[in-house]
């Protein structure tokens, strides 16, 4: 008998076609709505395998419904979203997508780097709400990227992949990991600092750090106070690493130039957020990984990952 799959957001046909070879499907099907969690209680009950995306929280309550779940694949490289414990505890295995997203974060790190500091959107919609007049000497003016100073919280895959596209505006570059990455100083021009350090002397300051109970806050009133006045905060890792309260006051103050954010603590993040109000944010909707190759690729390795573990056999990721 095959086993029973339930997918929590309406995929690319392709990838129902792979899993439907192997398995009976159940899927919420709006594209555009996560799935309820009175839904998602009901449906966790009687299947094997569970494909899930970030935005899905598969936390302890919701593992206690589940009679029979094998195998947790979640569409995605963090997997905060799921209780990791919860699932040891239960014997689930928990899979994710690492490494095919990381060449197409890192472009979207580095665009939104730019677009933040040469102030795109702002301009964009200067011209499109009737307000460009005339040139001007100092008409919106932003801040350089070439030959400026990068520092990268977090050295993994993406932020590795983020420090070769800064070497090629020869950028200054500036890491802080919990362990030194002793291969990459070798072949790259980079230096690791501490954390005080690296806020204190770069203009941008880039997050790409996993979020977990240490980070949690990582960056707080504190930390932004020790920043330039003219330095960036980016973060396309996860929301909940900045203090969103603490870093609308330094923005607000002018304590720091600008941010560049595609994550959010809460995602979607409210339209009355305070965040949303500044002219000095560019905001996104956490897009990261939002190319249709990449998107693609996730969705079959995520498949690969449920598929395996269905059939009693190792998963390409593994988390737990």
């Amino acid at each position: 008998m095959k086993p029973t799959v339930y997918i929590t957001r309406k995929v690319p046909d392709e990838i129902i076609q792979r899993i439907e070879e192997h398995c009976v499907i159940l899927m919420w099907e709006k594209e555009d709505m996560a799935v309820p969690r009175d839904e998602l209680e009901k449906e966790i009950q009687e299947v094997d395998g569970l494909f899930c995306l970030l935005t899905d929280s598969i936390d302890h309550s919701l593992l206690e419904k589940a009679k029979r779940l094998k195998v947790i694949s979640n569409m995605a490289v963090g997997y905060n979203n799921i209780d990791i414990e919860a699932a040891k505890l239960k014997g689930i295995t928990v899979t994710n997508t690492p490494g095919v997203l990381t060449e197409t974060t890192a472009d979207l790190t580095f665009a939104l780097l730019m677009a933040t500091a040469r102030r795109l959107i702002e301009s964009s919609r200067y011209l499109s709400n009737g307000e460009w007049q005339t040139w001007s000497p100092m008409q919106l003016t932003g801040q350089d990227v070439y030959g400026a100073t990068i520092g990268i919280i977090g050295m993994g895959r993406i932020g590795a992949a983020l420090l070769k596209r800064a070497q090629g505006f020869d950028m200054k570059i500036l890491y802080h990991n919990r362990s030194r990455k002793l291969d990459l100083e070798k072949n790259f021009s980079m230096t690791y600092v501490e954390l005080d350090q690296l806020l204190k002397e770069s203009d941008y300051v880039c997050i790409m750090t996993p979020y977990t109970p240490d980070t949690k806050n990582l960056i707080g009133a504190k930390e932004l106070a020790l920043m330039k006045s003219n330095a960036i905060l980016i973060n396309t890792a996860r929301g909940g690493i900045v203090n969103e309260d603490a870093l609308y006051s330094a923005l607000q103050s002018g304590q720091i130039w600008a941010a560049g954010l595609d994550v959010f603590e809460e995602e979607p993040v409210a339209l009355n957020h305070p965040l949303l109000t500044l002219p000095n944010v560019v905001t996104l909707p956490h897009i990261g990984s939002a190319s249709i190759k990449t998107r693609l690729q996730m969705a079959h390795l995520a498949t690969d990952n449920l598929l395996l573990a269905l059939n009693n056999q190792t998963p390409k990721h593994v988390v737990v």
